[in-house]
């Protein structure tokens, strides 16, 4: 089913560009809130990826996060140069490059679960649970997950 058109699409209304817009407001606000920690929210994601070990790899990071190669790289640059992770080549494939979390992003990393939430709920208190759980549902159909 086709929900937009030539004669009724309007940007401001579209849900491109009201999640857009959301996901703009969020990062901007979460900086601001891991400032203190010296990372950004897109390094608080591969910071929690490596921790919840849901990638080992740039590339598993980047298929978790849909952030492209390239980004990837110049992030894990940072990350390596603020000493929060450490890179290593497999030593079953030399082409592979694992990512390891160093003691300091580990302590980085266990604080960002007493930051985030109050960012995120500052946008969620006029939810609901029931209106909660169905936006989450919706954007992982949006996904496609």
């Amino acid at each position: 089913m086709n929900h937009y058109s030539r004669d009724n699409f309007r940007l401001t209304q579209s849900i491109g560009f009201m999640i857009n817009k959301a996901r703009n407001i969020l990062i901007v606000e979460m900086d601001a809130a891991l400032k203190e920690l010296d990372i950004s929210s897109q390094q608080m994601g591969i910071l929690l990826s490596l921790t919840l070990e849901l990638a080992a790899t740039p590339f598993e990071l980047s298929k978790v996060l849909g952030i492209d190669t390239g980004l990837m790289t110049r992030m894990l640059d940072k990350l390596e140069a603020k000493e929060l992770l450490q890179r290593s080549r497999s030593l079953e494939d030399r082409r592979v490059v694992n990512l390891a979390l160093t003691e300091k992003g580990e302590k980085v990393a266990a604080q960002i679960p007493e930051i985030a939430p109050d960012v995120l709920n500052a946008h969620l208190k006029n939810f609901s649970k029931v209106e909660f759980e169905e936006l989450r549902r919706l954007l992982r159909k949006f996904l496609d997950e």
